[in-house]
């Protein structure tokens, strides 16, 4: 492997195409959310009680822990924070 180039970390790290666009769209979406909650500049409970999660829940999206969340629930926790997604569709490159 040494040598070899990949358009992301998770081309790199995960086995098929499919499961490295999944993580890749779930840790944008994480990575915005945490943003937005950091903007309220609440406290986790208060974010948990916008999102409709726990306090751990939420300290769990903030530390990153990608694998705790599926793309559809970070998809409706995008809605409860007031987001909408848009989706665009490129034609893809070989590997």
């Amino acid at each position: 492997m040494q040598g070899q180039r990949f358009a992301s970390v998770w081309d790199a790290i995960k086995d098929t195409p499919e499961e490295a666009e999944n993580m890749r769209l779930r840790s944008q979406l994480m990575m915005t959310i945490s943003e937005r909650i950091k903007d309220w500049n609440i406290s986790q409970k208060e974010a948990g009680q916008r999102l409709g999660l726990t306090q751990p829940r939420v300290n769990d999206l903030l530390k990153g822990k990608i694998s705790k969340f599926s793309l559809d629930a970070l998809v409706n926790l995008s809605s409860h924070a007031n987001m909408r997604i848009e989706l665009i569709i490129k034609e893809g490159t070989a590997a």
